[in-house]
């Protein structure tokens, strides 16, 4: 897949544009689940739980679908390719992963809005599924946050597809030079097992785990 350079620059654009508005409206969605938990003020804590499924659905939603797909465009039509660099890898699964762990938290945010909705809601109703939402707003966070860090500083360090390109095309320099490159620096095993992590929670979320869509649903303190 090869770009234009105007449509290069138009997909950067979009990128940069969604990932920074991602992160800022999930810290405003953190904000939120602060205030909706800890504040002893019944009108905030309403005004909280049913800002953050506003947030979720219409602002942080939008944004992260973004930031995903042209965040695959742009691997796919540049040099630095979908599978050949490990920062390039890792920021394209952190990505999908804060994604599908938003998409599972759609259903108890909503749920908390509808609660926040009801005349008998208070800082008393649902602390545990609130509690559940702060924890992953918080880990999001700091997912996005790794994954803006990726995006800046561009670690080295190739996939063994990437190496294998390298040698078809001629590219890869003296002998090495080869073996530099082909080998895994110590952050790609270090990030490699965070990505497992987070990949094996996303699955115990889907299989309704203690953390799962519905989960904390009923707890009422």
């Amino acid at each position: 897949m090869t770009m234009t350079p105007a449509f290069r620059r138009l997909t950067l654009t979009t990128h940069i544009t969604a990932s920074v508005g991602w992160l800022g409206a999930l810290a405003v969605f953190l904000a939120h689940a602060i205030a909706s938990l800890f504040s002893q003020d019944e009108q905030i804590v309403r005004a909280a739980s049913l800002a953050m499924s506003l947030a979720a659905w219409f602002v942080i939603l939008p944004l992260s679908l973004a930031s995903l797909i042209t965040g695959l465009v742009q691997a796919l039509g540049t040099a630095w390719g979908l599978f050949r660099h490990y920062w390039v890898l890792f920021k394209l699964l952190l990505t999908a992963v804060a994604t599908g762990v938003l998409m599972l938290k759609l259903g108890p945010i909503s749920y908390l809005a509808d609660a926040g909705a009801e005349p008998a809601y208070s800082s008393a109703s649902l602390v545990g599924l609130r509690t559940s939402i702060l924890i992953h707003a918080l880990g999001g966070l700091l997912v996005l946050l790794a994954i803006v860090t990726l995006a800046v500083y561009k670690p080295q360090g190739m996939t063994r597809y990437g190496v294998r390109k390298l040698r078809e095309q001629g590219e890869a320099g003296t002998g090495s030079d080869l073996e530099s490159v082909a080998s895994t620096p110590p952050w790609v095993k270090v990030f490699g097992v965070i990505v497992i992590l987070l990949i094996l929670m996303v699955g115990v979320m889907l299989l309704g785990g203690g953390h799962g869509p519905g989960a904390h649903l009923s707890s009422g303190g």
